[in-house]
């Protein structure tokens, strides 16, 4: 396929749970793949499971938090494959080891620290949105916490920045409404398999417990993304693991 015809999908956030599965489900409908996470050591395996896909694929690496390194890697996707058809924005927003402060314990520095997961989704937002509003196409999708739509009060700040990104990614899909890009919100709620909470929880049952049931397949929410994106006919999906 040349250049001209092939689209590409990036993914921040790129680990070995639901962003692989998206790289693996944009890519089986035709999509390069850009994958972007804070460190390379894993990028090789990454990309030797899409080339055994049959993917284009190629790693970047960038903390987005660090505004002028994520922004230099997503000129470097641009540089690489051309435009940027779709852009996926779901980094990890949890350490274990470092556990939110309840909401009525916050303070104003937890909540700043909470969002700076918010912010460099505007700041890559307005990276590639002008060129997606230009050609007339294209679709923007973050994954967010439960948080976001159900009163989860140990999480504290990260309930703040998880509804903030939410109502982002909601008035996005209201203001592009008819200019052929679109803007949806994957709400998430449970464990989802292979990724490295998942891993790091389950490898740990006597400080966590028994995760039971309260898992979800990254692999369903890659494809109700891909349905979110083609369909367009809401805004967003919840996926839960609790009742």
């Amino acid at each position: 396929m040349s250049a001209a015809a092939r689209k590409t999908a990036v993914v921040i956030g790129a680990g070995p749970g639901l962003g692989m599965s998206v790289a693996h489900r944009f890519g089986r409908e035709g999509y390069a793949v850009a994958l972007v996470s804070r460190t390379g050591s894993r990028h090789a395996g990454y990309l030797a499971a899409l080339a055994e896909a049959g993917v284009e694929a190629a790693a970047f690496v960038a903390d987005v938090r660090d505004r002028d390194r994520a922004r230099a890697a997503v000129d470097a996707i641009g540089a690489r494959f051309g435009a940027i058809d779709v852009l996926y924005y779901g980094p990890a927003i949890t350490d274990l080891d470092a556990p939110p402060a309840p909401i009525t314990g916050i303070t104003v520095a937890d909540v700043q620290d909470a969002m700076n997961v918010v912010y460099p989704a505007v700041d890559l937002v307005g990276r590639v949105l002008p060129g997606m509003i230009e050609r007339g196409g294209g679709g923007l999708l973050f994954a967010g916490g439960l948080s976001a739509v159900m009163p989860m009060p140990a999480l504290g700040g990260l309930a703040i920045s998880a509804a903030a990104l939410r109502n982002y990614a909601l008035t996005l899909n209201a203001a592009l409404a008819g200019q052929g890009v679109y803007a949806g919100s994957l709400i998430i709620g449970g464990l989802i398999e292979r990724g490295d909470i998942h891993q790091a929880v389950t490898a740990q049952p006597e400080r966590f417990g028994d995760v039971g049931n309260s898992t979800l397949d990254p692999d369903l929410i890659a494809d109700a993304a891909w349905d979110l994106y083609t369909g367009r006919d809401r805004p967003e999906a919840t996926f839960s693991a609790f009742a």
